[in-house]
């Protein structure tokens, strides 16, 4: 165990390093998964040392190289490991685009019902169909001779694939994260600070934090309810997950989606504030630590993207919200689609002209 101020700053670490900027969420780096034929998450070619001589200079730090552009892939899955044949869903699907400079990113969330075609994909047996996003993860994991245990690796390539062909934007490295660790990794910052935008009441926790007992129902619960007033609120550990994962309230899926962007960034903040991105050695320190709580895929080290965007400020992100509609009605309903500005604005994000377009349609901006 990791005692004191070090366990600390490694937790930190670990969820800034991890998906650098946008899984600050995650709370270690259990294992790196390596390539896992993902495309390499750099402009030019992977770190190499150079030729060792008299009167060579001190090697660049690592990722001095990243000058981008890049897109990351952040994943929430909800961890059931305790249940027969359980397979993990995509809860929450985030990508976050860095334009080449690497002194801006936007961060845009993507429906976990949003209908989609997953492409066939042989290690998990499954020949591609149309249906829900979240499925790409549970499908994607699938191993035929060990059905009762899914490989989340094989998941986030699936999905990986998904998103790539739904947006069309090159994933550069990623990250799969249980709900288990959140809440120590904003203990160890000593809570968080965020503007709730509306009323939200949760229905899974109890005013002191205890879970509330199932009830009668699919998916029911009885007992208090912890309530979230608008405003500025200082949230700690427990509370920041639990508001962020409600969406049975005004907005449904997407009021959720914007709450997750919201909760990043302030997170984002407390992290670059201390600056510790740029500390390799502390870097290195948590790609073992702690356990299963989130599992890393790129293409380069986890320290190469930390040193590279560990200057972006936070109010250089822009939370963008995709507006979408539901597809089909009641017992039939399939789905969710994004409406024509939000598939637009994947089209100018490619195209380098996202600033313009969000001009055009500030209402796609969320407000922190």
């Amino acid at each position: 165990m990791l005692g004191g101020d070090r366990r600390r700053l490694t937790l930190v670490l670990a969820g800034l390093a991890t998906l650098t900027v946008v899984a600050v969420i995650g709370v270690v780096v259990a294992r790196t998964a390596g390539d896992r034929g993902a495309p390499t998450a750099a402009t030019g070619s992977p770190s190499a040392s150079p030729s060792a001589s008299a009167s060579a200079s001190p090697s660049p730090p690592p990722g001095a190289d990243i000058t981008g552009p890049l897109n990351l892939l952040l994943v929430g899955v909800d961890t059931r490991v305790s249940v027969p044949g359980w397979e993990p869903h995509a809860d929450a699907v985030l990508v976050l685009h860095v334009p080449a400079g690497l002194s801006q990113a936007y961060l845009f969330s993507l429906p976990r019902d949003l209908v989609v075609e997953i492409p066939a994909y042989e290690p998990a047996g499954y020949r591609g169909g149309r249906t829900k996003l979240t499925h790409a993860m549970s499908y994607g994991s699938r191993v035929p001779d060990r059905p009762k245990q899914p490989d989340p690796a094989q998941g986030y390539e699936l999905l990986r694939r998904t998103v790539t062909d739904y947006t069309g934007l090159r994933i550069d490295a990623g990250a799969v994260l249980t709900f288990g660790g959140f809440d120590e990794l904003v203990d160890s910052l000593g809570g968080v600070d965020i503007r709730i935008d509306q009323r939200v009441v949760s229905r899974h926790r109890q005013p002191d934090g205890k879970h509330r007992q199932p009830g009668p129902g699919v998916g029911g619960y009885v007992g208090p309810q912890k309530v979230y007033e608008p405003g500025d609120q200082h949230l700690n550990g427990w509370q920041a997950l639990d508001y962020a994962r409600q969406r049975y309230l005004p907005g449904g899926d997407y009021a959720r989606q914007r709450h997750h962007q919201q909760l990043i960034r302030a997170l984002i903040g407390k992290i670059l504030d201390q600056d510790l991105a740029r500390q390799p050695e502390r870097v290195e320190q948590v790609v073992a630590a702690l356990g299963d709580a989130l599992l890393y895929v790129g293409g380069r080290r986890i320290v190469d993207f930390a040193y590279a965007l560990g200057t972006l400020p936070p109010q250089a992100v822009t939370l963008v919200g995709l507006p979408g509609a539901s597809v089909g009605r009641g017992n039939a309903y399939r789905g969710e689609e994004l409406t024509s500005v939000g598939r637009r604005f994947l089209t100018e994000l490619r195209a380098g002209k996202a600033d313009a377009y969000l001009a055009e349609h500030p209402k796609l901006k969320i407000k922190s």
